[in-house]
């Protein structure tokens, strides 16, 4: 449920920012902020486990930055 989430989210916000690539920033902020609060929660967890619970928040935020970069760069090389 949670990688569908993700991908969900990754293919809108690439949607976004490829139609609005000025306003697209602050729904990525949001959603990074709410995935980096879930790395910091994870994290706590001692041990090797703390590594192992937050990786999925972190390789999440980096998807969606990735996503969201993607959309934009696409528009910059359209003609109009």
């Amino acid at each position: 449920m949670f990688v569908a989430g993700i991908v969900i989210a990754c293919v809108v916000l690439a949607i976004l920012a490829f139609l609005l690539p000025r306003l697209s920033r602050h729904p990525e902020r949001g959603m990074q902020r709410s995935l980096g609060t879930g790395t910091r929660t994870a994290g706590r967890a001692p041990g090797p486990l703390g590594r192992l619970f937050s990786k999925p928040f972190r390789s999440s935020s980096r998807a969606l930055g990735r996503s969201g970069a993607a959309g934009r760069r696409t528009r910059r090389r359209f003609p109009f």
